[in-house]
């Protein structure tokens, strides 16, 4: 019997225990939410593609003239609840049971789990997502594997924040009166609804990562989410706490704003440094003598990136905010001493100089990267919980330094090649129900792939977009190579089920005239 409530058409719950996830009053939660949220959703995206037309006329972005009365007024958020104070090391991966176990007992201080750029959006991983959550709230989250090894909690474990989908992403499998659900609202309602009074009992809440955001208003409109959720569900209000990812070029000239929108409900912002780049590359594609050299070339240090780190670190310490440094996508290689010595240096380096910097904390994608990225911020730490009283008033960035794309060259045939093999693998990942993969020992998502698929889009369309050697990256080009780094992908025995889809997809992708907002629409088509 379907008790779903009236405008709502889910699918039948498959167990009890999904039954007990998708219950009526669950999912009447959902339609309120949906109801009371998605007309303002949409009216954003709109703007969303409004703004993008400008960009491609010319526009450039700036600070908001009509906001610096915020900017320039002295306010800080609001204190932080006592789990959230030190955040030195923070551990992401995807709502699976036994990397969320791992996670949990790595010993960094936060793990994300995460419904978004690391975990395919299936409706069988978002649901059995939400049942893993849950049991990781309560401490009985455990998993047996076909070996017969058991995986448990250990009695402390990392403090838990969930990212929900972000607002440009949909939830296809409900709808309500008819209208397909936002994937955030959906992630974001079932968590808050099983688990934050039962949070709040045993002297926590409900910690979130918000992902994509463009905007302050869009900032805004997930303030408004908090607020009647604390109201719905009869908690004082502020006891949502939410970090925000800056890994929008947009988002970058609204830190200050997006603090303020988020104040009584903050946890801070995160310099989400990949899907940066594949901002910065996506709002620009159009722009006559913009271009980025191999994907390889852009680190931290690099100029733009250099800029936007240091902004978002002086803009948290002056709010009262944690600063949360990005992911080094490096991991360890147990099969290559002289790899795993390399991977493990890089890590060591990034997370000094975010340390260094002034960062309270930073992320690792595996736990062997823990105890590096502890080290580096013990160094600076020592007992202390973070570095918010490190005032960065020595820092100055303008428009014109987070515009500074350099460096421009090389491009390689090696960097256009591996742009293929990382794109069209991690599709085939993707679309095989993996969100997060090791390629070449780096740790990819979403996020990484996103740069890899839009900097071929953009080389083969930019008059700058020349190889080191002098050849255009042309579509010629880009379609003898292809089939050449495919047969190397099925060679090495990688994806075999879905690796033509996804060359398929890639291609698609790349030489289409019009860009894909993000490969994950298209790709959420092809999923169940």
């Amino acid at each position: 019997m379907n008790n779903t409530p009236v405008g709502v058409n889910a699918p039948l719950p498959a167990n009890a225990q999904q039954a007990a996830i998708l219950s009526q009053d669950a999912l009447y939660f959902l339609s309120q939410l949906h109801r009371k949220f998605e007309p303002q959703r949409q009216a954003l995206l709109a703007a969303r593609a409004e703004r993008q037309v400008r960009l491609n006329a010319g526009e450039l972005p700036d600070f908001l003239a009509d906001t610096a009365d915020i900017r320039a007024a002295k306010w800080t958020i609001a204190p932080l609840p006592a789990d959230l104070l030190d955040r030195r090391v923070e551990i992401t991966g995807p709502v699976e049971r036994k990397m969320m176990i791992n996670a949990l007992n790595s010993g960094a201080r936060c793990f994300m789990a995460d419904f978004e750029d690391s975990n395919t959006p299936t409706w069988q991983n978002q649901i059995e997502g939400q049942l893993n959550v849950i049991d990781a709230y309560r401490k009985t989250l455990s998993y047996t594997s076909p070996e017969g090894r058991e995986y448990r909690l250990d009695e402390r474990t990392a403090t838990l924040i969930l990212r929900p989908r972000g607002w440009h992403l949909d939830e296809k499998h409900v709808t309500v009166d008819g209208e397909i659900m936002s994937g955030s609202l959906f992630d974001f309602g079932l968590a808050a609804f099983h688990n934050l009074k039962y949070q709040l009992e045993h002297g926590s809440s409900c910690y979130f990562y918000l992902p994509k955001m463009e905007s302050h208003l869009e900032a805004r409109l997930w303030n408004d989410v908090f607020t009647f959720t604390e109201s719905f569900l009869g908690a004082p209000h502020g006891v949502i706490k939410a970090t925000v990812l800056i890994e929008t070029i947009l988002a970058a000239f609204e830190m200050d704003e997006i603090l303020y929108e988020l104040k009584d409900h903050s946890a801070g912002l995160n310099a989400g440094r990949w899907d940066y780049i594949f901002s910065c590359i996506k709002k620009f594609r159009s722009r006559e003598g913009f271009c980025l050299a191999d994907r390889s070339q852009i680190s931290m240090t690099t100029p733009f990136m250099r800029a936007y780190s240091l902004l978002l670190l002086k803009t948290c310490h002056k709010r009262g905010a944690p600063a949360i440094g990005g992911m080094s996508a490096y991991i360890p290689v147990k099969s290559d001493p002289a790899a795993n010595e390399k991977a493990l240096a890089q890590v060591k380096s990034d997370k000094e100089r975010d340390a260094g910097d002034g960062y309270d904390g930073g992320w690792v994608a595996h736990p062997g990267l823990v105890p590096i990225a502890q080290a580096a911020w013990d160094a600076v730490l020592g007992e202390a919980p973070n570095q918010i009283g490190k005032q960065r008033d020595d820092v100055v960035v303008k428009a014109a330094h987070l515009l500074d794309f350099q460096p421009e060259a090389p491009i390689t045939e090696a960097g256009l090649r591996s742009n293929i093999s990382v794109g069209v693998q991690y599709l085939a990942a993707w679309l095989s129900g993996l969100g997060c993969v090791p390629i070449n020992n780096l740790m990819e998502d979403a996020a990484t792939a996103e740069i890899s698929r839009s900097q071929i889009w953009q080389w083969l369309r930019s008059d700058k977009g020349v190889l080191d050697d002098g050849r255009k990256v042309n579509t010629a080009l880009f379609s003898a190579l292809l089939p050449d780094e495919v047969s190397k992908i099925r060679a090495a025995g990688r994806f075999p089920a879905t690796l033509d889809e996804a060359a398929r997809l890639f291609d698609q992708l790349t030489t289409s005239s019009d860009f894909v907002e993000f490969l994950t629409l298209p790709g959420y088509a092809r999923l169940a």
